[in-house]
């Protein structure tokens, strides 16, 4: 009846709609006092401020009742579908409507909300009050003019999840009250002031929650030209918020201004007050029909580490250790995001650096700038005073390196530590969709071991360790390094080659190698390690070694005495320490009478091998013997004895405990 194509205003749609009662009204009073009830209905009554479809009114003379029915109700930001509206009391004239003892029924709200409705048609302006509970109120007034307004005191957050799907999985709670109104003078206005207090939310998985919140939020638009122009401040005063992995706690105060059209919304400024930053500034375009970030632009000035860095680096970068990982220094950051593409980032970093309680770990302080285009090369340049990894040291360095798009190249880089130096050579790496990918060169200048094992807590030993690993390649989440490490270390030397990461970074970090020593020297290997006491050298090898989670998962190990002339003795509890490794039973000897009396004997050669896999080492050592056995030590020399394992599978942690046990124990063994 009130069609849009028929209504072009809301208010000549009123003058219909007075027409319309002032016919029904005569109409009822024609009416058979016992049939007195008449049904009419309205296509669609439109307002700048809201739109009505379907509306169906009944009204009944005789019981002095109405009910009203609206099958959608559009307004800004939200819609509604299959209101409904009993009037107990209902009484109509030219100069007024009345609803009184009336019930809205809304989807969502079971038992309807109380409502009192008073509407004026000849000055084409009224009021809607509903009451929710006692103090839990809206109204709503027309005016004349067109202007609506709404006031609101302490409604439940509940109760607009349940008319807004979009909040019901928020499980939103509160209470918010304020006012929203709309003044179609000068184009149209619409002006919205709310408070929200006592809130809290939760998502159903809880990884986003908060509790106590109060906010306040004041927004206004102006309509002009084809679209409109608006402004808003938001400020969080109490509460706290867990977005994982981010826990927040109140005090950021929000300013911006922008204005929407054709479906796109544009924010010129935004300014965000946040502690501990001296300023934060952004701009942006949206397309909400593409729900594309078309253009943004972001500014962050002097944010100082100390307090930024606990809140929101930290859970993101180490969740396990945010409580330990503090932050030193201060930095700012500017960004450009073009069709949702970052096209252009620069960093600056004054005095930063991190450490972890109680570990020893630390890294700076750190200073420089990056600067960085998607479509144009630029150079970064950072200083660093150093770093730390319990008493291991690294010296000051400076990092160069060459950007362009996706493409870093860093030139060389040489990062001193204690006496020696690790050196990256021509470092050329590229990001693709799959990660990063690249080639280059590792050397480690010498390093004492000396130092080294100091510097590590490990038992001390000399020597050297160095390495040249020419053919560094880096793919997504593998690492391999063509090339040797060498560590010249008990006047031998230790050879590690086919080396290769995956996932280096991850939880379920693989690393494979082989290593082969030679001519490592027996005497003073037991001493560092208080093994007992042996004499002379052994060779090993170390095939497909695999490390997870840098524990060892897979190995074929193998140990015997090195060709040559070389005195052959081995101490009392070294020859019980080898036993163990084999299990109960171990020592058999030659001439046990006089075993006793000795604390050396002569060996001609000692061998043991372990192949692991699932968990558990697969033993051998020089041979086969009667009885199941394997040879770990043959005997030689004057007093002489054999030791012999029994124990063909160990356990691997049962077998590192026995190891760790014959380091541990200083008592003397009993050989009888």
């Amino acid at each position: 009846m009130c069609s849009p194509a028929e209504a072009p205003s809301f208010f000549g749609c009123g003058r219909r709609l007075r027409t319309l009662f002032a016919l029904a009204a005569a109409l009822l009073a024609a009416w058979p006092a016992a049939g007195r009830q008449l049904t009419f209905s309205i296509d669609g009554v439109d307002h700048p401020a809201f739109s009505l479809r379907d509306v169906r009114i009944v009204l009944d003379a005789g019981a002095g009742s109405a009910d009203l029915r609206i099958g959608r109700v559009d307004a800004v930001g939200f819609s509604v579908r299959d209101l409904g509206l009993h009037c107990a009391v209902f009484r109509f004239s030219a100069s007024a409507l009345i609803c009184e003892g009336g019930r809205l029924d809304l989807p969502g709200l079971p038992g309807g909300v109380a409502t009192v409705l008073q509407v004026d048609p000849s000055r084409r302006s009224g009021t809607l009050r509903l009451r929710f509970s006692p103090g839990e109120t809206l109204v709503l007034t027309v005016e004349r003019s067109g202007a609506v307004k709404a006031r609101f005191q302490a409604l439940d957050f509940a109760r607009l999840a349940a008319v807004l799907p979009v909040l019901a999985r928020w499980q939103p709670q509160g209470r918010l009250s304020g006012s929203a109104g709309y003044t179609p003078a000068d184009g149209g206005e619409l002006k919205l002031a709310v408070t929200l207090d006592q809130g809290a939310f939760s998502s159903a998985d809880g990884l986003q929650a908060g509790e106590r919140l109060a906010f306040s939020l004041d927004a206004s638009a102006r309509r002009l030209g084809g679209g409109w122009r608006w402004q808003a401040s938001a400020d969080w005063k109490a509460g706290e918020a867990y977005l994982h992995p981010l826990y927040l706690t109140a005090g950021p105060r929000l300013q911006a201004a922008g204005s929407y059209a054709d479906g796109r919304v544009e924010v010129r400024s935004a300014a965000l007050t946040l502690d501990g930053v001296r300023s934060l500034a952004a701009n942006a375009v949206f397309d909400l029909r593409t729900g594309r970030l078309d253009d943004a632009g972001l500014a962050i000035a002097d944010a100082d580490l100390a307090v930024i860095g606990p809140i929101f680096i930290a859970p993101l970068v180490a969740p396990a250790q945010t409580d330990r990982l503090k932050f030193a220094g201060h930095a700012s950051v500017g960004l450009r995001i073009i069709d949702g593409n970052l096209v252009a980032l620069d960093a600056a970093l004054d005095q930063a650096g991190f450490s972890l309680d109680g570990t020893g770990v630390s890294f700076g302080p750190v200073s420089g700038v990056v600067p960085w285009r998607s479509d144009a090369a630029t150079e970064a340049v950072l200083k660093v005073k150093g770093g730390r990894w319990q008493a291991l040291q690294l010296g000051e360095f400076e990092l160069m390196a060459r950007l362009h798009g996706r493409q870093w190249e860093v030139p060389r880089l040489r990062i001193p530590m204690l006496d020696g130096a690790l050196v990256f050579e021509r470092l050329a790496l590229q990001h693709g969709d799959a990660g990063w990918s690249g080639r280059g060169g590792v050397v480690v200048e010498p390093v004492s071991m000396l130092m080294l094992t100091r510097a590590l807590g490990w038992p001390e030993m000399a020597g050297v360790l160095s390495a040249a690993l020419p053919g560094l390649r880096v793919s997504p989440g593998e690492v391999v390094l063509d090339g040797t490490l060498v560590v010249s270390v008990f006047d031998g030397y230790l050879q590690v080659s086919e080396l290769r990461l995956l996932e280096p970074f991850g939880v379920a970090a693989h690393l494979y190698a082989d290593i082969d020593a030679r001519h490592i020297d027996l005497a003073q290997l037991t001493h560092t390690f208080s093994f007992g006491s042996i004499s002379g050298y052994v060779d090993a090898n170390v095939t497909g070694l695999e490390l997870a989670g840098w524990r060892p998962v897979r190995f074929d190990a193998r140990v015997v005495s090195s060709p040559g002339s070389y005195p052959r003795r081995i101490s009392q509890r070294a020859v019980q320490n080898i036993g163990a490794l084999g299990g109960a039973g171990a020592v058999a000897a030659i001439q046990r009478s006089v075993l006793r009396f000795f604390d050396s004997f002569g060996y001609r050669e000692i061998g043991l091998s372990c192949v692991l896999a699932n968990g558990v080492c697969q033993m051998g050592g020089l041979g086969d013997v009667a009885g199941g056995g394997y040879r770990l030590v043959r005997g030689g020399g004057i007093p002489a004895l054999n030791v012999i394992g029994y124990n063909r599978q160990v356990d691997w942690q049962e077998l590192i405990d026995r190891l760790q046990g014959a380091i541990a124990s200083n008592a003397a063994p009993i050989i009888r």
